[in-house]
């Protein structure tokens, strides 16, 4: 394992960013984060493209050939292969995510486990795919898990409903162990992420004894995110297994802050951006300082944090592609960061969202939403696409 890198960072080299890009792949993404500077996307695009999808309107074929191929690999993992491609030209890995959401059947619960067992199947015999996920309300209902967090008694149905959400997540857990191939859950709102974290810590407690296998998920704009990633690594370390753990900013500030200002309770979320910065920052320090018991995944588009890890692993003498810390970005964002730490040696997966593009459109505006709510982000895909269209004279 190298140490050091052949090249130093360099998160404005266009050059690599883009590599993977053609010319028309390069103006394609010009024009979409064009538009969603406009905010359309995120203000009028929601209601109406719910409303021409829903009479029937030709739309799909629209929305599949520009935002859904941005963001997304495909609507099944079959058509994910070019992407799987493309990425790995780059030396980036991917990580395949069923992104069908909102849904509150049985059916449809049991269909998910076996679609998220799928992609584990195929990662298990191909190496470009070195890790895969789940949310937990993709196989159990929301309701259910909010009444849980809430400790309010289930009826014996309810019982017997949230057996079943416990006996596809060990499912998935086992297949992953079995076959060898780590599994993140993704962490999801408050009121329900109680339930999720002591999921997530029996799934450790069976499968990460030996060698990492499941992570949980810690959102850092939660002010009591930090103090709980370091009492989970105390009790993994007690209990005899490897603290997997999977850090990011966070994906519900509005929804959350909503939440707590209309029932009265205090938020859950950092008071200042800052504060979710040193938060996160922190995390990372803290993870490389106990590397041996904890094995982490660094999620962010932040350059800051980007760059600090890096510095943290070199200061420490870590091998860049130590295989308890990877980098994470979603497709369709960040290439910067992402090309250019491959590029460096470092080990980076991207994050492949799949599935019917009806049923994944709640993901996609919420990736719009995510560009135009982080102060710069769409100004700063921008700007690198128009460096890297002036350098190939576009």
């Amino acid at each position: 394992m190298e140490t050091f890198p052949k090249k130093s960072l360099n998160f404005d080299d266009t050059e690599v960013a883009f590599r993977n890009k053609s010319n028309s792949e390069l103006n394609a993404a010009y024009w979409l984060f064009k538009i969603i500077s406009s905010n359309f996307l995120t203000k009028v695009g929601p209601p109406v493209t719910n409303f021409f999808l829903n009479i029937g309107l030709p739309i799909k074929g629209i929305i599949k050939a520009t935002i859904f191929k941005h963001f997304c690999g495909g609507e099944t993992i079959a058509e994910c292969a070019e992407t799987i491609t493309q990425l790995y030209s780059g030396k980036v890995g991917t990580i395949l995510d069923y992104s069908v959401e909102g849904e509150d059947e049985e059916a449809v619960f049991d269909f998910t486990c076996d679609e998220i067992i799928r992609t584990i199947d195929q990662a298990a015999k191909d190496k470009r795919i070195p890790i895969t996920v789940f949310k937990v309300t993709g196989i159990g209902r929301f309701a259910l898990l909010e009444k849980l967090d809430a400790k309010q008694t289930l009826t014996p149905a309810e019982e017997a409903e949230y057996e079943k959400v416990k006996q596809r997540c060990e499912r998935i857990c086992r297949t992953a162990f079995d076959k060898k191939v780590p599994v993140m859950i993704d962490a999801e709102e408050t009121w329900i992420q109680k339930t999720i974290d002591e999921l997530a810590v029996e799934m450790m407690r069976l499968f990460n004894k030996e060698t990492i296998i499941v992570y949980n998920t810690y959102q850092m704009y939660r002010h009591d995110k930090l103090a709980d990633l370091k009492a989970d690594h105390l009790i993994a370390k007690a209990a005899g297994y490897i603290l997997g753990v999977k850090m990011v900013r966070g994906a519900y500030m509005e929804k959350e802050r909503k939440r707590a200002e209309e029932m009265g309770y205090p938020s859950p979320i950092q008071p200042t951006k800052e504060a979710s910065d040193i938060d996160y920052n922190e995390s990372l320090r803290y993870c490389i300082a106990h590397i041996d018991e904890i094995a982490f995944v660094c999620g962010t588009h932040n350059e800051e944090s980007s760059r600090l890890l890096a510095e943290l692993l070199d200061q420490n003498k870590i091998a860049h592609n130590h295989p308890h810390v990877y980098f994470a970005q979603l497709l369709g964002m960040s290439d910067n960061l992402s090309f250019n730490l491959s590029d460096a040696g470092y080990n980076v997966a991207k994050y492949v969202p799949y599935g019917p593009v009806k049923a994944v459109m709640p993901y996609l505006f919420r990736r719009a939403q995510e560009n135009t709510s982080i102060a710069g982000q769409t100004s700063r895909e921008l700007g690198l696409i128009i460096k890297e269209k002036k350098r190939r004279r576009l």
